[in-house]
C-alpha cells in the first residue's frame, strides 16, 4: 500500500485520522492526486472514507484534479454502498465537468439509489448534488424540483430544512 494510503488506514471509522495532512500532501504535491483516487478501491472501508473525504475537501479548493479521473469518479458514484463514500461522491460529482447524458445519467442514480438509502446524510447530500445539477443544467430542474418536493414532509429534520432551501431556490429559478 502506498504510504500517503497507509496514512489513511489509521483511526477507526468514527474518525478522519489524518485525512487533512493527507489533504496538505497532496495539495502540495498533485501526483499524490491519483494515488488517493486509487485509495477509493483499497479493501480498507476506512482508507476509502478517508481517500473520499480527501478528494472533496481537495476538489473543493482544485476542482481541476477531478478532470483526468472522471471516469473513475463516476464509476464510484454508480457502484459504492459505502455511505461514507456515498455523502462524498455526491458532493463531488457535481464538481465534474459533465456531458448533458452524465447529468441525467447522475441524477437518477441520486434520485433513485442515493435519496433511497438509509443514511440520511447520504440523502441530504443528494439532494444538494441534484440540486447542482439542475441549476448547470436547466433541463433537469423540473424534474428536481418533482423529485425534492416531497422530502420537506417526510424526511428528517435536517433534510426537511435542507428540502425547503433548496425547493425555494430552484423555484426562484423558473
Amino acid at each position: 500500500m502506498h504510504p500517503l494510503l497507509e496514512k489513511l488506514a489509521q483511526g477507526d471509522m468514527r474518525t478522519t485520522g489524518r485525512s487533512d495532512e493527507v489533504v496538505a500532501e497532496a495539495l502540495a504535491a498533485p501526483d499524490l492526486f491519483s494515488v488517493l483516487v486509487d485509495g477509493l478501491r483499497a479493501d480498507d472501508a476506512g482508507v476509502r472514507m478517508r481517500a473520499a473525504d480527501a478528494i472533496e475537501k481537495i476538489t473543493h479548493a482544485r476542482p481541476e484534479f477531478l478532470t483526468p479521473h472522471k471516469k473513475e469518479f463516476l464509476r464510484v458514484a454508480i457502484t459504492s454502498t459505502q455511505q461514507e463514500v456515498r455523502w462524498h461522491m455526491a458532493q463531488i460529482i457535481p464538481r465534474l465537468n459533465l456531458t448533458r447524458a452524465e447529468r441525467r445519467a447522475v441524477l437518477a442514480v441520486l434520485a433513485d439509489g442515493y435519496l433511497a438509502d438509509k443514511s440520511a446524510i447520504v440523502k441530504t447530500f443528494a439532494m444538494q448534488a441534484m440540486a447542482d445539477l439542475a441549476e448547470q443544467d436547466d433541463t433537469l430542474r423540473e424534474e428536481v424540483i418533482a423529485r425534492l418536493t416531497p422530502i420537506p414532509q417526510t424526511g428528517t429534520p435536517a433534510m426537511r430544512a435542507r428540502g425547503k432551501k433548496l425547493l425555494s431556490r430552484l423555484n426562484r429559478g423558473l
